[in-house]
């Protein structure tokens, strides 16, 4: 079992303030939970750009090359059919199906990798620090111990409505 000391605020003003005095005194905050989007927290806690874009070229990218490679497989190689004459490639009869399945493993491996990076994968326990973090309080979760003493003064400095040990 894991032990937090957490801090709970009421407003999303007093939260940004919370964190940027965090992050001048160099304390490092394991997690910050809120019942709503918060602009400007995930610059404040300087988090990355996603690169969940890049992973959906990806993943269009081998929808489009498994569509062609499959259509091109089986007209001219496990089943060609010579109609009239016509080619054994029509590319422009491969366009639908090129885009279908450039669509559909792009939306279904992008949300198989959303949840994975979310770690929102079925039978995976939430962590709830306090239960008012899904109604009206936001959370600041501190995990190094070392740390403790110095965050209790910046919660009760920025304006912490309460501050608290959790075991979870």
């Amino acid at each position: 079992m894991a032990k937090y000391l957490i801090g709970l605020y009421d407003d999303d003003e007093k939260l940004l303030a919370g964190v940027a005095a965090f992050d001048r005194e160099h304390v490092p905050i394991h997690e910050v939970c809120t019942p709503f989007p918060v602009h400007g927290l995930d610059h404040a806690l300087h988090l990355r750009k996603s690169r969940l874009p890049d992973a959906a070229f990806v993943y269009g990218a081998l929808g489009t090359l498994t569509a062609l490679s499959m259509q091109i497989y089986m007209y001219t190689i496990d089943w060609p059919v010579n109609i009239g004459g016509k080619s054994h490639l029509p590319f422009p009869s491969f366009i639908p199906i090129t885009f279908e399945l450039t669509v559909l493993f792009a939306g279904v491996l992008m949300f198989l990798s959303y949840l994975y990076v979310n770690r929102l994968y079925p039978g995976k326990r939430a962590r709830i620090y306090d239960p008012r973090q899904t109604d009206d309080a936001m959370v600041v979760a501190i995990a190094d111990e070392r740390y403790w003493d110095a965050a209790k003064a910046l919660f009760q400095k920025t304006g912490a409505i309460e501050t608290k040990i959790v075991e979870l």
